[in-house]
């Protein structure tokens, strides 16, 4: 319990400090949330130009890009500041986290909250309701059980994402670019159907790495396709393992790099 209170002040602390300036603090809510509405009107702007792309129409990708769009801004929202560990490591911060009696990665997280980005969620899942409206979807209790899991697992495998790609920073202090290829990189890789890319590109981000799990597989299933790179209609439904798998090479990759992570001194 006395944990669970230390967590309570810190997320506490955070919230009074984002809402201390309220003008500021919508403006930044507002801003966020056309960042996202941005990358779906890509979307849009990309299927002017063909009624179909890679054997998928329109109200078919939307479906595919609303998954995208609001499990990445729910990892984002939650555990996507941790990409600030390369200046913790770098300043020796991390020290400071280090000697409290307290797990590190909590800590992190709700050292700095992003809840400016609340409206992004907002957005995500308006899209995602404008992507079933569209489309057709006959309904099972399946189906019903995939629109609610696919987006909460594709949160937790972007959310692992976020931490691997921090982690590094253990090893490679330098390595928040190249992290970003990942979160951010995979957010737009997701975002549209996987037949659009080359074929060793796509093995590789959507097989090799679970990317296709995301939001492509389960929108197939939704949507009652049959995959035309030739998996079964059930494969729609393992994202939650997808997800409990990376999310569990995530948590022993973390703590290999908080072990081997050594003092500044300062």
């Amino acid at each position: 319990m006395g944990e669970l209170r230390a967590y309570a002040a810190l997320f506490g602390g955070r919230l009074r400090s984002a809402t201390a300036y309220r003008t500021s603090f919508a403006v930044e809510m507002v801003t966020n949330a056309a960042g996202t509405l941005i990358d779906v009107v890509t979307v849009f702007v990309l299927y002017r130009a063909a009624a179909s792309v890679g054997g998928f129409t329109l109200d078919e990708a939307l479906m595919m890009t609303g998954i995208t769009a609001f499990a990445f801004v729910l990892a984002d929202l939650t555990v996507g500041n941790i990409d600030q560990l390369e200046t913790y490591v770098r300043t020796g911060r991390l020290d400071a986290v280090l000697v409290r009696p307290l797990a590190v990665l909590p800590q992190l997280i709700l050292a700095d909250l992003p809840l400016r980005k609340l409206m992004r969620l907002a957005v995500g899942a308006c899209v995602l309701g404008l992507a079933l409206a569209r489309n057709d979807v006959d309904w099972t209790p399946g189906r019903a059980l995939l629109l609610v899991s696919a987006p909460i697992s594709g949160a937790v495998f972007f959310g692992a994402i976020f931490v691997l790609s921090a982690a590094s920073a253990f090893w490679w202090i330098d390595s928040g670019k190249l992290g970003h290829g990942f979160t951010y990189g995979g957010r737009d890789f997701t975002s549209y159907p996987i037949t659009v890319y080359g074929s060793w590109f796509r093995t590789l981000f959507a097989y090799g790495l679970g990317f296709g799990f995301v939001s492509y597989q389960p929108a197939l299933t939704l949507l009652g396709r049959a995959d035309p790179l030739g998996l079964p209609s059930w494969a729609g439904y393992l994202s939650p393992l997808i997800a409990l798998i990376v999310s569990a090479i995530a948590a022993v990759v973390w703590r290999l790099g908080v072990r081997h992570y050594r003092s500044t001194g300062s």
